[in-house]
């Protein structure tokens, strides 16, 4: 049923209008066909009561006198069609136009039908199988016997019947017209209602989650003093105030950002200044006593951490700000090798062997003998190269290669893979570590989130690579993504095959 119902406003407006007249028209036409049906069955009684059993009388003394064998004190005689019923079933007389009709023979049920009609002069409806359905009327003769009087109702049932085919006809034609016309009705009374529909798809098209966003659509007419036009007014204050905040909302992003910029340019300097003295004191390691060593030392150390932070705020800063980025041919199962290689010397580096032999063999296992993790590989045997920034791209890998060796346990096996389809390459980084925390999932991307802030702080980690790595996939029109269970976790880097317009947020 509702399959049937039309999806449209318009259309169930324009339903509902023609199945409302059809009802009207179908008690319309019950009505008048009852009222005619019963003025002319009113008019036949008037005519039976006026006619009294006078014919029917005068014709049962002559049958009396017709019948030979004295069978006049059982004798039923009827006025129906100007006829007259015998006891034994014979119709004999003509009819009311003057044609002679013959004799009509009645069945045994007829007569039974007869004989139990009432005798109390009113009119009743009979069916007889020989004549069809009459009002008759039944009365005692002089004799002690019955006499019926009785007309046809052809004639009504007739009358009736006509009416109601040329009332469906009318009101068929009534219908066809109110449907096209209620349809046209419709679609007129509801042009206003369709503008506010369509400022409202339009808006639902449009990117407000970031970026500058020009929010001047609105409903036209919304003056109207109807409910359209209450609601069209609602939806262009509403629009104003979305505008107003999205304004708002960028430009406090704009001031942040040019913060960072800002901060990042001018803390380079100072932190250039500060680790080169550090770096120049300790090179008079034997000169100093060991605890100023010691300060000079982690001041060199957290300079270098202090940098790191400096140059990848400037890099978001400059993402975030849809700078143009190099496009080159860039061999992405080298960037994996590279990054994967690096993550094994600092996993031996950890170990305190750094002298170890560091080799990586595509598709086989590179597990390195005193690394802290199982390190596998799964690439093509082609080479896969795509479109972007070298640069970018190699950090972006390395920092999910990095994320999945700092953040999880020794003896965790880390998979990385590429994929090729057709329009796009998927980079995946998976391990079998414990998994992120289900709070965690859905922000791990933005900037300055840690899984486990004190482990961050002591392993370095600024809470800026993957968000890094989201912003460099966006800028190549790639994107990321993250599914993490207890057991197995995959950080994905899909990128598209062929240069395409980036996604960057406006200036």
């Amino acid at each position: 049923m509702t399959r049937l119902r039309p999806r449209t406003l318009r259309g169930q407006l324009t339903l509902g209008l023609v199945a409302l007249l059809a009802v009207i028209f179908v008690g319309v036409g019950i009505g008048t066909t009852a009222l005619l049906r019963g003025f002319l069955v009113t008019r036949l009684d008037q005519q039976l009561t006026a006619a009294g059993p006078r014919y029917a009388q005068s014709l049962e003394h002559e049958l009396a006198a017709a019948d030979t064998r004295g069978q006049t004190q059982g004798t039923f005689g009827a006025r129906a069609a100007d006829s007259v019923i015998t006891q034994d079933g014979v119709v004999d007389g003509t009819s009311m136009t003057g044609d002679n009709t013959g004799q009509v023979t009645l069945s045994a049920a007829d007569s039974r039908a007869l004989l139990a009609l009432p005798t109390d002069g009113s009119p009743h409806t009979l069916c007889l199988s020989a004549l069809g359905d009459y009002r008759l009327r039944a009365v005692k003769g002089a004799d002690g016997d019955f006499l019926f009087t009785g007309l046809p109702l052809s004639p009504v049932s007739a009358t009736v019947r006509e009416l109601a085919l040329a009332e469906i006809a009318l009101f068929g034609g009534a219908v066809v017209a109110a449907a096209l016309g209620g349809a046209a009705w419709v679609r007129l009374a509801l042009r206003p209602l369709d503008r506010v529909a369509t400022t409202a798809e339009r808006v639902s098209t449009m990117s407000l989650a970031s970026g500058e966003v020009a929010l001047d659509v609105r409903v036209p007419d919304a003056e109207r003093q109807d409910e359209v036009g209450r609601v069209g007014a609602s939806l262009n204050r509403m629009l104003g105030h979305v505008g107003d905040a999205l304004a708002r909302r960028q430009a406090v992003e704009r001031r942040l950002r040019d913060f960072a910029a800002d901060a990042g340019h001018e803390l380079r300097t100072p932190l250039a200044a500060v680790r080169g003295h550090a770096e120049l004191a300790l090179r008079r390691g034997d000169e100093i006593p060991p605890d100023a060593l010691h300060a000079l030392t982690r001041i060199e150390a957290e300079s270098r951490r202090m940098g790191t932070i400096v140059d990848d705020l400037l890099l978001l800063a400059r993402l975030d700000a849809g700078r143009p980025l190099e496009s080159t041919e860039v061999d992405l199962t080298l960037l994996v090798l590279n990054a994967v290689d690096d993550a094994q010397a600092a996993d031996l580096a950890e170990a305190g062997d750094v002298t170890a032999d560091i080799t990586a063999d595509i598709a086989t296992d590179v597990t390195a003998a005193r690394t802290r993790h199982e390190w596998r590989l799964d690439l093509p045997t082609a080479p896969v190269t795509i479109p972007g920034d070298p640069h970018r791209l190699a950090q972006a890998v390395a920092n999910l290669v990095t994320n999945a060796r700092v953040h999880t346990p020794a003896g965790t096996r880390v998979t990385v893979g590429i994929a090729v389809h057709a329009d796009r390459v998927r980079l995946a980084v998976e391990d079998t570590g414990p998994g992120l925390a289900p709070d965690l999932t859905d922000r791990v991307f933005d900037r300055f989130t840690r899984g486990d802030p004190a482990r961050s702080r002591a392993s370095g980690s600024t809470g800026l690579g993957l968000a890094i790595t989201r912003a460099v996939a966006e800028a190549h029109g790639g994107r990321v993504g993250v599914v993490s269970e207890p057991g197995r976790t995959v950080f994905e880097l899909v990128l598209p095959v062929r240069p395409v317009q980036p996604v960057r947020p406006p200036k």
